[in-house]
């Protein structure tokens, strides 16, 4: 049976945003602050030879030129000011959020509320200036060692270092004043921003492929029947969910008893998102990218490495697979849903599965389920990361066609547009209310009806 508030959401028309005043004045917020991101991945750091960049960005196409530059929006192709991106700021937050669950202190402080988010928060914050500052200055070593750098030493070191962490802050300052005062997760919406840029000109250029004759008609076809299939697939299995009857029992108030209602825990079939496949990503191409910042000057062990470990390998593919299914686990069990935390929230709350008994028993019947439920989960994010790759080996497709890609530009387009629905309802019901409150005034009367005045004292 669909409830008023999901009736209400099919109704609504994008026609309703022009009467949305609050929507709007967030929209357009959320689009200026994309555009000064994406003008700032054109201003370059200073001190770089840009010929030179070109030529080592080339020869380093498959392991910083993937992933990395993918998640930069190309900031990092031309060595702009925002070239290390938001991802130092991500893999700081997943790093806190794995300690929170692993450490008590942490776990503790997370459970202390708003006072205890701020301070998970600052934590993050700092890891995200140490966690640049490396990278930047491995990234300026690097600039150093390939010849890119105009003039090489300390003041260009100290320079690189210092606008690339400034830049990386930016992003997240940006973020989070988009989150706060725009429309969607600001942090998502700049990687979804980065991937999106690049995709004109990585189409361009695989019908510019198809017109010259490297790639045959049928396979442009092909995979663009692949990424609309991809597509649909992946916005079925990210709304996919598993319903877990939840019980209330009846409760006395006063005098009065109330019945017990019920009510469903949502598993989702993926409730790990796209992290595992950003680490399991991650961790693959760092032997590639080792060999390109150490100017392919590897030993025997590093060879071997890349020999069997190179995109499309066979040995690369069985070891994506197996790292995306350990992620997936991992941080779903430790991070985003954790069966004993659950159980507790339920046993506090007078909540119950109905056959199982309430604590250690309905822990283990949500560990079994979530089983089950995140075996199906782990094998949709190995076949959309992994297919991909196969076709992109056997094909030789030029642009670069990631899973992670599509899963990112699929899972943040989807809550972006549930959140416009979402402040669509909360204008509608306002609506709602000031039409009942100016009923409420009129006392319920009729148009030739006139309202009493009250006697005049003398």
């Amino acid at each position: 049976m669909v409830s008023a508030v999901e009736n209400m959401a099919a109704n609504t028309s994008w026609s309703a945003l022009g009467k949305a005043t609050d929507l709007r004045n967030r929209i357009l917020f959320t689009l200026g602050l994309l555009i000064v991101y994406r003008l700032g991945t054109f201003i370059p750091v200073p001190g770089i030879d840009g010929q030179a960049l070109r030529d080592f960005m080339e020869s380093a196409g498959q392991g910083i030129g993937g992933m990395v530059s993918m998640f930069t929006g190309g900031a990092l192709g031309r060595m702009g000011i925002f070239a290390l991106g938001i991802m130092p700021y991500i893999s700081a937050s997943i790093i806190v959020q794995l300690m929170t669950s692993m450490v008590p202190a942490l776990e503790q402080l997370k459970k202390e509320g708003e006072q205890g988010r701020k301070k998970i928060n600052q934590y993050t914050r700092y890891g995200t200036v140490a966690l640049a500052t490396v990278q930047s200055y491995g990234l300026a070593v690097s600039l150093e060692a390939g010849d890119i750098a105009a003039d090489p030493g300390m003041y260009f070191r100290i320079a690189c270092m210092i606008t690339l962490v400034g830049g990386t802050m930016f992003l997240m300052w940006l973020g989070e004043q988009i989150t706060a005062r725009g429309i969607g997760n600001g942090i998502s919406l700049i990687i979804f921003v980065g991937i999106i840029a690049e995709v004109p000109a990585a189409i361009a250029q695989f019908f510019a492929s198809g017109r010259s004759g490297a790639i045959s008609p049928a396979v442009i076809v092909g995979v663009l029947v692949m990424v609309i299939a991809t597509i649909m697939f992946v916005v079925f299995m990210e709304r996919a969910l598993r319903k877990i009857h939840i019980q209330y029992p009846r409760r006395q108030v006063g005098m009065k008893m109330y019945d017990g209602g019920s009510s469903h825990l949502p598993v989702k079939v993926n409730p790990a998102g796209v992290i595992p496949a950003i680490f399991a990503s991650s961790l693959l191409l760092l032997p590639v990218t080792i060999s390109t910042f150490s100017g392919n000057s590897t030993g025997p062990i590093m060879s071997v490495l890349l020999a069997n470990f190179g995109p499309g390998q066979p040995l690369y593919l069985l070891f994506f697979i197996a790292m995306i299914v350990f992620f997936a686990y991992f941080y779903t069990f430790n991070v985003s849903f954790k069966p004993d935390d659950v159980a507790d929230n339920l046993k506090n709350q007078n909540g119950f599965v109905p056959g199982i008994r309430p604590g250690k028993k309905t822990a283990e019947y949500l560990e079994y389920v979530v089983n089950r439920v995140l075996a199906l989960g782990a094998a949709y994010l190995a076949a959309v990361c992994v297919m991909p790759e196969i076709l992109r080996g056997q094909f030789a497709i030029p642009f670069y066609f990631g899973g992670t890609s599509v899963l990112i530009v699929v899972s943040v387009t989807m809550d972006t547009i549930q959140q416009v629905q979402s402040h669509l309802l909360a204008h509608q019901y306002e609506g709602l209310l000031e039409k009942s409150q100016l009923r409420g005034k009129s006392g319920g009367k009729g148009k030739g009806q006139r309202k009493k005045r009250s006697p005049i004292r003398r």
